[in-house]
C-alpha cells in the first residue's frame, strides 16, 4: 500500500512541478517587464522633462540675430564638398539614383538610415548676400511695414529657412540631429533636395522690381537642375514661410514641399491646388518672447492674476476680422486684458510681461488662420485659447495640442459672456495640468543653433521623412503613366484644406 501510495504521489509531483515552474517563470517575466517598463517610462519622462540646453558642455543660440552674427563672422564659410562629377542629364541622374536605391533595397543587413538631404550650392546672391543684407540693416529703426510692424521682427518670426539651412550645412561633428537627418554630397544618395533661398528677407529688404527679378532668377536656377526635372520638383524643399514671399513665381514650383506658417483656405494667400497637408509642412513661427521654463512657471504661478490676455494688432484682414469682433465682446469683461501692440522691442517686453501674468492667452486668427502669438503663449506658459476655425498646426502628426491648448469655435466665442464663463469653469487642477504640459512641450517650438533634439528642426525632418515614400511613388508613377491618361491626377483636383469646428 505504501508502495502504491508512493507511486501515486510521484506522478502527482511531476504533474505539478512543470505548472509551478511555468507559473514562477511567468511571474518573473512579468516582474521584469514591469521593472523595465517603469524604468523605460521614467527615462522617457526624464528625457522629455530636461531641456538639452541644460547640458553645461553645450551652448545654444536661440536668437536669430545672435546666431546669424556668429554664422556670418565665422573664420571661414562651410567647405564645398559636392561631388566632383556633375550629372547634367536627367536620365543619367535617374539611372544613378535607381542603382543606389536598388543597392539599399537588397542590402542583406539593412539598418535604419537618417533622412538624406542634398543642399544646393546656390549663388551667394540667393543666400549669404541676403543674410548680410539683413545683418547690416536690422538695426534701422525706420524700417516698418505699412501696418507699423518692424520689418526685422517679421523676418525673424519667419526665419525657419535660416535655422534649417544653418544646421544642415554645419560640420557633422557639431550637429546633434545626425540620427534624424544628414547632408549628402552626391545627388544619387539624396532622398530630398533643399533649396536655400531666403525668400522672406528678399521680399522685405529688396526694392520691389529687384525682388521680383531675383525671384525669377532663383526659379530658373532651380528648375534648370536635373534633379528638379527628374521629379518635377516633388522631392525638393522650398521655404516660403511668409505668405507674401516668392508669391510672383511660386506657382511654377507648386509640386515642391513648401515650408509654411499655415494653410489658408480662403484663396487670399495661396491659390487652390498650391498647398495641402499631404505635400507641404507647417512650421511654427519663431517666438518673439523669451522662454518661461519650469522654474519661471513655478515662480510666476502666484502672479498670474489676469484671466485672459491678448496683445497685438486688433484689426486684421481676411480671416483675422474675428479679432475686432472679439475685442467688442471681451473688452469690458472682468479679468480680461486686451491691448493694441506690434512686435517691436517695447511690444516684446509688454507681451512677455502680460503673458507671464495671465492664465489664458487669446489666440485668434490673423490675416491667415495662424498667428505668432500662439507660439509666444506656449513658451510663456500661458494656456492658448485658439479661436481660428481653419487652423492647421505644426507637427500635429506628432504632438497632441489638446494637452496644451483650448479650441473654441468662432460661433461660441462671440456669444455674449460664453467665453469668459467657459474659462472660469476650468478647474485649478486642470489649469495646472495644462501648465505642466506647456513646460514639457515648449522645447518643440524653440529654434536654435545647434538644432536640438525634440526642437522644431528635429520634428520638421521627422514629419518630412514620413512623406518620402509617397513622394517616390508619385515620381515613379509620373515617369511611367502616359501623359494623356485620364488617371493622371493633378493637385488641382484636391479639395481645399478645411478644419471644421
Amino acid at each position: 500500500m505504501p508502495g502504491v501510495g508512493g507511486g501515486r504521489q510521484y506522478p502527482l509531483k511531476t504533474t505539478r512541478s512543470p505548472i509551478l515552474l511555468f507559473t514562477l517563470a511567468l511571474l518573473s517575466l512579468s516582474l521584469l517587464y514591469i521593472i523595465f517598463s517603469v524604468s523605460s517610462s521614467a527615462s522617457q519622462e526624464a528625457a522629455l522633462s530636461i531641456l538639452p540646453s541644460q547640458n553645461p558642455a553645450l551652448h545654444f543660440d536661440s536668437s536669430f540675430v545672435v546666431s546669424l552674427e556668429k554664422f556670418l563672422t565665422a573664420s571661414s564659410p562651410p567647405k564645398n564638398k559636392l561631388n566632383d562629377v556633375t550629372l547634367t542629364s536627367v536620365n543619367d541622374l535617374d539611372d544613378s539614383i535607381r542603382i543606389a536605391e536598388t543597392r539599399r533595397l537588397y542590402d542583406p543587413t539593412p539598418s535604419p538610415l537618417p533622412l538624406r538631404v542634398y543642399v544646393y550650392e546656390m549663388p551667394s546672391k540667393f543666400t549669404y548676400d541676403l543674410l548680410w543684407l539683413f545683418r547690416n540693416t536690422y538695426r534701422d529703426s525706420s524700417n516698418f511695414t505699412s501696418n507699423g510692424s518692424p520689418v526685422h521682427r517679421l523676418i525673424e518670426q519667419h526665419s525657419v529657412d535660416y535655422w534649417l539651412w544653418a544646421d544642415l550645412i554645419a560640420p557633422e561633428s557639431e550637429r546633434l540631429l545626425k540620427n534624424v537627418v544628414v547632408r549628402v554630397y552626391t545627388q544619387d544618395e539624396a532622398d530630398l533636395f533643399y533649396i536655400p533661398f531666403f525668400t522672406t528677407i528678399s521680399f522685405f529688404l529688396l526694392e520691389k522690381q529687384h525682388c521680383k527679378a531675383l525671384y525669377r532668377e532663383a526659379l530658373k536656377w532651380v528648375t534648370d537642375q536635373p534633379a528638379w526635372n527628374r521629379s518635377e520638383g516633388r522631392d525638393h524643399i522650398l521655404p516660403v514661410h511668409h505668405p507674401w514671399s516668392f508669391k510672383s513665381v511660386r506657382r511654377f514650383m507648386k509640386n515642391a514641399i513648401w515650408l509654411l506658417p499655415d494653410m489658408d483656405s480662403t484663396g487670399n494667400w495661396y491659390k487652390p491646388g498650391q498647398v495641402y497637408l499631404e505635400k507641404d509642412l507647417i512650421l511654427p513661427y519663431v517666438s518673439n518672447v523669451d522662454l518661461c521654463d519650469s522654474k519661471c512657471l513655478s515662480e510666476s504661478q502666484s502672479k498670474r492674476t489676469t484671466l485672459l490676455f491678448f496683445r497685438g494688432r486688433l484689426k486684421r484682414n481676411a480671416g483675422g476680422k474675428i479679432r475686432a469682433k472679439l475685442v467688442t465682446e471681451l473688452s469690458s469683461a472682468e479679468g480680461v486684458v486686451i491691448e493694441e501692440g506690434t512686435a517691436g522691442e517695447g511690444g516684446k517686453a509688454a507681451a512677455q510681461s502680460g503673458m507671464r501674468k495671465s492664465v489664458f492667452c487669446l489666440s485668434p486668427a490673423g490675416d491667415t488662420p495662424s498667428s505668432a502669438r500662439l507660439f509666444d503663449a506656449i513658451v510663456s506658459g500661458c494656456i492658448p485659447v485658439i479661436v481660428s476655425d481653419e487652423l492647421e498646426l505644426p507637427f500635429e502628426g506628432i504632438l497632441d495640442y489638446r494637452k496644451i491648448a483650448l479650441f473654441v469655435s468662432s460661433t461660441d466665442a462671440l456669444q455674449p459672456g460664453w467665453l469668459i464663463d467657459f474659462l472660469r469653469s476650468i478647474s485649478p487642477p486642470r489649469v495646472r495640468e495644462f501648465q505642466s504640459n506647456l513646460a514639457k512641450y515648449s522645447r518643440h517650438f524653440l529654434y536654435s543653433h545647434p538644432a536640438r533634439h525634440f526642437g522644431p528642426e528635429d520634428l520638421a525632418w521627422r514629419m518630412i521623412a514620413g512623406k518620402v515614400v509617397n513622394i517616390k511613388l508619385h515620381i515613379r508613377r509620373s515617369q511611367r503613366v502616359v501623359k494623356e491618361s485620364r488617371s493622371l491626377c493633378t493637385c488641382e483636383c484636391r479639395r481645399p484644406n478645411m478644419t471644421m469646428s
